[in-house]
C-alpha cells in the first residue's frame, strides 16, 4: 500500500537504516535521503558508504551528502546546494534518526509538517551523541524511543510519542541497540501513518525535571579503573560492547573485557589484583566486590571465552591489572 505522505529521510548509521528500510516498506514515497559523506574505515581505510546510503541505493531513492547544512561553517557552498536541494524536492515531512549533522533553524522550516526526530532514550534523560551507552553504563531499569518534533537546541524539542523498553541485565549497548532500532522503526511508521491519515500530532513540552545529557563515547573511556565498584565495572563492560570494548592493561600487555558479572563478596586484595582463576571465568578485585570476567580478547585475537583464552594466555592467582593514572 502507498501513501501520499512524502518523506525525506536523514540519517547515518544501521539506526537509521532500520527506521528508512521501514519507511520504505511502508510505502511511502522517500523523494530524497540525506546522510553523511562516506569515511575512512577498516584496516585499509578504504571509503565506506553508510548503511543508510547503502538501503538508499539498493532501492533507487536519491541520495546526497553535504558536509554540512549550516551556512557560517566550513562548508558555505555545499550547505547552499543542500538547501537549495531541499528546497526544490517536493515534500511533506523529514525524518531524522543519528544524522549526525546539525540542522539550522534554515532546515527546520523547510518541511511542510516539520522535522521529526527518531531519538534512543526517554526524553528529557539522556539528549545527546549516545543515549544507549549511557543509560546502560549508569544502570537505568529502561530506556526508549521518543519521536520528538525538532527544534534548535540539542533534542530539546516536544514530545509526540515515546515508547518504554525495558533493559535487561544481559543487554549490552549492541543488543538495546537493535530492540531499539525496531521500536524506532514501527513508532516513526505509526506516527507518518497518522498524518498520512490528515491526523495532527499533539506535541507535549519535555519536562525541565530529568534533563540529563549523553556525552559521546570517547576511546579514553574504555580504561577499566579497578578502583571502582565492581557492579560500575560490570555495567561499563556491557555499555561499552561493542565499542569501544572495556579494555585492561596486564604487564604492559592491553585486553579487552567484553563480558563480565559483579560479584558481592569482598577479599583483602588491591584492586586489580586476580584472586581465582577458573575455566568458567576469572575473578578480580575491585574498590568494591569482585568482577568475574567470562570473556576476553588478545591484541590481534578475536573474542574467546575464559575457557578458551586461557589455553594461549595462561594467568595466575595474584597478577594485578594496572590501575590507571
Amino acid at each position: 500500500m502507498s501513501h501520499p505522505l512524502r518523506v525525506i529521510f536523514a540519517g547515518t548509521p544501521e539506526f537509521a537504516a532500520q527506521a528508512l528500510a521501514a519507511i520504505h516498506a511502508a510505502g511511502f514515497a522517500i523523494p530524497l535521503v540525506l546522510t553523511q559523506p562516506d569515511r575512512p574505515a577498516g584496516r585499509g581505510m578504504k571509503l565506506a558508504q553508510s548503511p543508510v546510503k547503502q538501503f538508499a541505493l539498493t532501492h533507487d531513492i536519491p541520495v546526497a551528502q553535504p558536509p554540512s547544512l549550516r551556512r557560517t561553517g566550513k562548508f558555505p557552498q555545499e550547505a547552499a546546494d543542500g538547501i537549495a536541494l531541499l528546497h526544490a524536492t517536493p515534500h511533506d515531512v523529514m525524518v531524522v534518526a543519528a544524522y549526525g549533522l546539525l540542522l539550522p533553524q534554515e532546515v527546520l522550516d523547510i518541511p511542510p509538517l516539520g522535522c521529526i526526530n527518531i531519538h534512543a532514550s526517554l526524553l528529557p534523560r539522556w539528549r545527546g551523541a549516545a543515549p544507549i551507552h549511557r543509560a546502560l553504563e549508569a544502570g537505568d531499569a529502561e530506556t526508549g524511543i521518543t519521536l520528538m518534533q525538532m527544534e534548535i537546541g540539542l533534542d530539546t524539542g516536544p514530545m509526540l510519542s515515546r515508547v518504554v523498553v525495558p533493559i535487561a541485565p544481559t543487554d549490552t549497548t549492541g543488543s538495546l541497540h537493535d530492540t531499539l532500532a525496531d521500536a524506532g522503526a514501527q513508532a516513526i511508521v505509526a506516527a507518518l501513518r497518522r498524518l498520512a491519515d490528515g491526523e495532527r500530532l499533539s506535541a507535549t513540552p519535555q519536562p525541565d525535571e530529568g534533563v540529563t545529557y549523553a556525552a559521546k563515547i570517547d576511546k579514553q573511556e574504555a580504561q577499566l579503573d579497578w578502583r571502582r565498584d565492581a557492579a560500575a565495572l560490570a555495567r561499563q563492560v556491557r555499555a561499552f560492547d561493542p565499542f569501544p570494548g572495556g579494555a585492561a592493561q596486564l604487564d604492559g600487555v592491553t585486553l579487552k573485557i567484553w563480558a563480565a558479572q559483579d560479584l558481592p563478596q569482598h577479599v583483602s586484595a588491591a584492586p586489580g589484583t586476580i584472586v581465582e582463576v577458573q575455566p568458567e571465568g576469572v575473578t578480580i578485585a575491585c574498590g568494591q566486590g569482585l568482577l568475574r570476567v567470562t570473556q576476553w580478547q588478545k591484541p590481534g585475537g578475536k573474542r574467546l571465552s575464559t575457557r578458551e583464552f586461557l589455553a594461549g594466555f595462561p594467568l595466575q592467582v595474584g597478577q594485578a591489572f594496572a590501575v590507571p593514572a
